[in-house]
């Protein structure tokens, strides 16, 4: 059953009028990601994807990830809607985050604007921000999406969403 959206306020946006598939978008804001006390990338190079029920996921150019910081993760997973997923561990400060980022190296067609970004997962890093803002992870821990005060729920992820 289709949970009830909760009211948006100025400058929100309610993520059940996503699309479904979703929608990429570029979009003008500065993201940042801290690991194990280093920034890890800082720019205003970044592209979402939308889609009904999620937080927004950010995508963000691997070649803006600071030397070193990112090493091949174990497994993949398929997407639907986007195609087969690699994942990333992200290193820093003597630490090691394991498959806290993914991408899509050969997405299905119409996310081709994914090729050479990497999404991450905000609650297997210290920090995660978007125009200064801290994000929260998305609830559940399989999904990636970022929470923003722009962005209101009810979030697919936690208990009892699993047929949204």
């Amino acid at each position: 059953m289709r949970p009830i959206p909760l009211p948006t306020g100025p400058e929100q946006e309610s993520v059940w009028d996503y699309p479904r598939p979703p929608a990429v978008e570029a979009i003008d804001a500065r993201v940042t990601v801290e690991f194990g006390g280093v920034v890890l990338v800082d720019t205003s190079d970044v592209v979402r994807v939308l889609e009904t029920s999620h937080p927004p996921v950010y995508y963000l150019p691997l070649t803006a990830f600071a030397p070193d910081s990112v090493a091949p993760g174990r497994g993949a997973s398929f997407c639907e809607f986007k195609g087969a997923a690699r994942y990333f561990d992200l290193v820093a400060g003597g630490r090691r985050a394991e498959r806290a980022a993914w991408e899509y190296p050969s997405p299905s067609p119409g996310f081709e604007v994914l090729v050479g970004r990497i999404a991450v997962y905000a609650g297997r890093v210290d920090r995660c921000t978007v125009d200064g803002e801290t994000v929260v992870p998305q609830p559940g821990g399989f999904y990636g999406g970022w929470i923003t005060h722009h962005v209101v729920g009810p979030f697919k992820g936690g208990l009892g969403s699993m047929g949204w």
